[in-house]
């Protein structure tokens, strides 16, 4: 004889409430209180009760998915996703499952037309957006969103505040600590490698924080000691040979991200300068190699896990009617040998 398989209502029973309360338990509905919630929890668990997510989905017109769009991004394994976001995706998919939701992953190019499809043909309920090169030229992508009603978060610059659930680190603090712990080393040359523009809202607000520290220990922020360069070691590299081609003294580097400060370093050596004795390095974003770079890399760090859940949980507030505020995440400063004499 073929066993019966338990449904919702043979839940209800063991954990002693509602069946309605058993849907909006097992759907993630923030109504129901987290005692009662891991009650039918556990009474799902005894029974073996799998979640049809497909018919609960479709009962609410919803797919129980959320997409999380990756935009091409120049990196050393050419993956072309920056290694920051990779670091987000394991969160993401904690934060997901305790919701009920699938993740879906995608790789977008910047010239795709990705805003017109993941929502409206039902493939996910909300999208998170990671990595969009120039923020000034995506915004009216962003615009277009708006206007049809998408439940999105991106990951960005929080104060800006523009598009409403805007989750990101707050670049600004981690700016003025790298630069002032240059300073408090005794360095007063400190130049400044990243993109200083407001299509780059992060690497500015570092940048922000490296004049703030500059300010605050009444030393001068040299403009002819700014690089701009993007997010690679081959920036980072090239923002060296513009420093030695302007012939100008420096005796530190403080640099908008870590992939860029380890081509600086790289430079810096093959130039026969050392690292930290001629010129002390920090970068930005503490990715797995800077413990790994030659001398290990000072750094800011971002906190991955916080950040992945915090853009999941945002979009789930959005996807059920509330706000999704912006959240600005702390950041910390890592101290390594390259900063260290």
């Amino acid at each position: 004889m073929t066993q019966r398989r338990p449904t919702s209502f043979d839940i209800a029973a063991l954990a002693g409430v509602s069946q309605p309360t058993v849907s909006r338990a097992l759907s993630g509905n923030p109504a129901v209180s987290a005692e009662t919630r891991a009650r039918v929890l556990a009474a799902a668990e005894q029974l073996h009760y799998k979640v049809d997510k497909n018919a609960s989905g479709l009962r609410r017109q919803q797919s129980r998915t959320l997409a999380l769009l990756f935009f091409e991004d120049p990196t050393p394994d050419e993956t072309l996703i920056n290694p920051f976001y990779l670091s987000m995706v394991g969160s993401m998919v904690r934060a997901c499952a305790g919701h009920g939701y699938d993740l879906l992953i995608s790789f977008q190019q910047l010239s795709d037309d990705w805003h017109v499809d993941f929502e409206d043909s039902r493939k996910a309920d909300g999208i998170i957006l990671l990595g969009y090169g120039d923020y000034l030229q995506y915004r009216p992508r962003l615009e277009a969103l708006v206007r049809r009603g998408t439940h999105f978060v991106c990951w960005g610059n929080p104060r800006a505040n523009e598009f409403g659930a805007m989750i990101g680190s707050d670049n600004q603090a981690g700016g003025r600590e790298a630069t002032a712990h240059l300073i408090a080393l005794g360095r007063r040359r400190i130049g400044f490698v990243g993109t200083v523009s407001e299509g780059y809202p992060e690497f500015l607000d570092r940048y922000r924080g490296y004049v703030q520290a500059h300010d605050e220990a009444n030393l001068p922020a040299f403009d002819r000691l700014r690089v701009d360069a993007g997010p690679s070691e081959e920036e980072g590299r090239a923002a060296v040979a513009e420093l030695e081609r302007r012939d100008i003294a420096y005796d530190a580097l403080f640099a908008a991200s870590d992939l860029a400060a380890i081509g600086a370093m790289k430079a810096l050596q093959e130039r026969g300068r050392q690292v930290p004795g001629d010129v002390a390095v920090v970068g930005f974003d503490d990715l797995a190699a800077a413990g790994y770079a030659s001398p290990p890399l000072t750094t800011v760090a971002q906190d991955a896990r916080a950040a992945g859940s915090a853009l999941v949980e945002a979009l789930i507030e959005r996807i059920e009617g509330r706000d999704g505020e912006p959240r600005l995440l702390p950041v910390s400063l890592k101290v390594r040998g390259s900063s260290q004499v």
